[in-house]
């Protein structure tokens, strides 16, 4: 008796959906991606050897560029009318400064949240007198904790090798 061999059947797979779900999820989340704060305005950070992890949240941003110009940016809770219903939103709130109302604007931002870390970026070609009656300020209105942000150096020479 012979025996009869079963037809194989192709078997297709669609993948379109698949590729249709791959790009919904892609849009969604770049969507939703909260990408870096543009900064008040750029400066040229020193270098050190520290590496201290920042956190993405609760900081109060004070810029010191090279001519001596002070901003404070910091993160602030304010109601906004859309379409006839109040809510509550998040506004990031950019202020210039000088040496004399810089630490009102940063109790102003503290009062605003009491857990955020005050992080100073100075420009590497910033007068040392700026910095020095900044923090001589904030001394005096008792904010002693603070940063003071820099490049790293060995990350520096690492991107320097890469690049050559």
């Amino acid at each position: 008796m012979a025996i009869k061999k079963k037809r194989r059947v192709g078997i297709v797979i669609d993948m379109t959906p698949m590729v249709d779900i791959t790009i919904l999820l892609l849009i969604f989340y770049m969507s939703t991606t909260s990408f870096k704060p543009p900064e008040a305005k750029a400066v040229t950070l020193p270098q050190s050897h520290s590496q201290i992890e920042l956190p993405d949240k609760d900081i109060i941003n004070i810029t010191v560029t090279k001519h001596d110009s002070i901003f404070v940016d910091f993160l602030q809770k304010e109601q906004v009318v859309i379409d006839g219903s109040e809510v509550t939103t998040t506004v990031r709130k950019y202020a210039e400064a000088d040496i004399y109302n810089v630490t009102s604007l940063i109790n102003r931002a503290r009062a605003v949240n009491l857990r955020a870390l005050i992080v100073i970026k100075a420009d590497r070609d910033a007068s040392f007198g700026v910095m020095d009656e900044i923090m001589k300020s904030m001394r005096e209105s008792e904010l002693t904790r603070f940063l003071i942000i820099t490049d790293n150096e060995a990350e520096l020479k690492a991107q320097e090798g890469a690049g050559e």
